[in-house]
C-alpha cells in the first residue's frame, strides 16, 4: 500500500528554512517529518517555516514534532510559521488550541515576509462565534 507522502526542503536564507509537506503526515511518515524539520534547527537555523498547503492530513504525530520544533526554535528567540490553507486541517489547529501556539498562515509569501496579519486561523471564512 503505497502512502501518499512527499516532503521538500531548502534553506531561504542564513536564518530561514523552508520545509514542504505534501500527502498524509501520520504515524509512518512522522519520523521523516520530524527528521527533516529537526536537521535545520540543529544546524543552527532559528527561523522555520512549514508548508502545509499540500498537506491532507495530520494527526497527533505531526503536531508532535510541530510541537517540539517550536520549543527549539523559541529557546534560541526563533520561530516556527505553518503555512496552511486547508481548512480541515486548520480545523485540527483550532481544535487542539495550537491556532494559539503557532503562527498560522495561508501562504508561503505571507510568511516568508514575516507579516501574519491574517493568519488562516482567523480568516472570516472560519469566523463563527
Amino acid at each position: 500500500m503505497a502512502i501518499d507522502f512527499r516532503i521538500t526542503d531548502r534553506p531561504v536564507d542564513g536564518e530561514t528554512h523552508l520545509v514542504a509537506v505534501s500527502g498524509e503526515i501520520d504515524l509512518f511518515t512522522a519520523p521523516e517529518f520530524k527528521q527533516r524539520v529537526s536537521a535545520p534547527i540543529d544546524a543552527g537555523r532559528s527561523n522555520v517555516v512549514v508548508d502545509l498547503t499540500g498537506t491532507t492530513f495530520i494527526d497527533s504525530s505531526s503536531l508532535g514534532v510541530l510541537i517540539g520544533a517550536h520549543r527549539r526554535l523559541k529557546l534560541r528567540g526563533g520561530s516556527l510559521v505553518v503555512v496552511c490553507d486547508n481548512e480541515a486541517i486548520v480545523k485540527t489547529f483550532r481544535i487542539t488550541g495550537l491556532d494559539g501556539v503557532f503562527t498560522l498562515v495561508a501562504s508561503v509569501d505571507e510568511a516568508l515576509d514575516g507579516d501574519p496579519a491574517s493568519p488562516a486561523g482567523s480568516s472570516p471564512r472560519g469566523a463563527g462565534g
